[in-house]
C-alpha cells in the first residue's frame, strides 16, 4: 500500500522532503529511510518514450558515479509498477543497461502532486520533468524543472550533487561551473580593506 504525504502547493530550498511510502521496481520503499544519504529524486513524463529511454540509459551508466559521490538514484512517473518493469526490461535488451535505482510507481500522482512536480488540475505528468536533490537530514537543496521535450543533463546531475556537498558546510562556495578538485570560493569578507573582500578563492 502506498502512503503519500499532503499535498503541498509548493516546495522551497530548505523544506523538508515530504516522506512517503510506495512500490518500487527494487521493491517498498519510504523515503526516510534513505536518511544519512544524497537523494536525486526525479520524475520523467512517461515509460516508453524517448527523451526519457535516453535519461535512463544515461542515468544506469552512471549510476557507480552518483554512488561514489555518496548519492541515491530515485525515479517516479505515474506508470504502474508492471510498465515500469517492462520499460526496463526493454532497455537492457535494446540498450545493454541494466537499470539498478528503484523507479516508483505513482499512478494516483499524489506523490508527484505532493512535489509538485504535477499540477492539481493536470490529468497526467507528460509535462513535468522534474529534479529534487535532498540532503542527508531530508532537506531539500536545489530543485531544476526541465520541459517534456528537452532532457536532462546527467553530467549537470553529477555537477550539482558534487557542488552541493562542497558547500554543504556554508563556508565555502562553488562558482560558476564548479567541479570536483577547482577552487572554492569564500563568502563575502565584512573588512572591505582589500580589492577582493566580495570574491576570494577559499585556501
Amino acid at each position: 500500500m502506498t502512503t503519500t504525504p499532503e499535498a503541498a502547493p509548493s516546495l522551497r530550498l530548505g523544506d523538508t522532503a515530504p516522506d512517503f511510502e510506495a512500490r518500487t521496481t527494487k521493491g517498498p520503499l519510504r523515503l526516510s529511510s534513505l536518511r544519512g544519504k544524497w537523494v536525486v529524486f526525479f520524475s520523467h513524463p512517461a515509460d516508453f518514450t524517448p527523451v526519457c529511454t535516453s535519461e535512463f540509459v544515461s542515468l544506469a551508466r552512471a549510476q557507480d558515479r552518483f554512488e561514489e559521490l555518496g548519492g541515491v538514484l530515485l525515479g517516479l512517473s505515474v506508470d504502474s509498477l508492471y510498465s515500469h518493469l517492462a520499460w526496463l526490461k526493454a532497455i537492457r535488451d535494446l540498450f545493454g543497461v541494466e537499470v539498478g535505482f528503484p523507479v516508483i510507481e505513482d499512478p494516483s500522482m499524489a506523490i508527484g502532486r505532493a512535489y509538485g512536480m504535477i499540477g492539481e488540475d493536470a490529468r497526467d505528468s507528460a509535462g513535468v520533468r522534474a529534479t529534487y536533490f535532498i540532503d542527508p537530514d531530508g532537506v531539500i537543496r536545489a530543485i531544476t524543472h526541465y520541459p517534456m521535450n528537452v532532457g536532462r543533463s546527467v553530467d549537470e546531475m553529477l555537477r550539482m550533487l558534487a557542488a552541493l556537498q562542497a558547500a554543504h558546510s556554508g563556508d565555502r562556495l562553488a562558482p560558476e561551473g564548479w567541479r570536483a578538485g577547482e577552487p572554492l570560493l569564500l563568502p563575502s569578507s565584512d573588512n572591505t580593506d582589500g580589492g577582493d573582500w566580495f570574491c576570494r578563492s577559499a585556501p
